[in-house]
């Protein structure tokens, strides 16, 4: 006997499963056989929608999932000094002839 590969459902595959369980047309059972999950997916993922619902609605709603503010000069700034750290530790380097011209 085999055993099934592990599998990894994306967020929108669970949502579908999870409002159709919310529904409540189907049983369980059918639910769980028509998108060949294990039943007790299905009433996971159905607990974590209605456990989580309320954020959908709350206050900043449009924010929670917007990115923070990225500072691109800071980390322009970051990189010229790794840089010139780097070549600052190339030119030593091959002075005291552990680096080869070679790379």
């Amino acid at each position: 006997m085999q055993r099934r590969a592990r599998r990894n459902h994306t967020p929108a595959f669970k949502a579908k499963v999870a409002l159709a369980a919310v529904k409540g047309d189907r049983t369980l059972a059918q639910l769980a056989e028509q998108f060949d999950v294990h039943p007790n997916q299905v009433t996971a993922w159905k607990a974590q929608l209605e456990g989580s619902a309320a954020d959908v609605f709350g206050r900043g709603a449009g924010n929670a999932s917007a990115q923070p503010a990225i500072d691109v000069k800071s980390l322009h700034a970051k990189i010229g000094e790794l840089t010139l750290e780097n070549d600052f530790l190339e030119g030593a380097l091959t002075k005291a002839g552990l680096l080869s011209a070679k790379r």
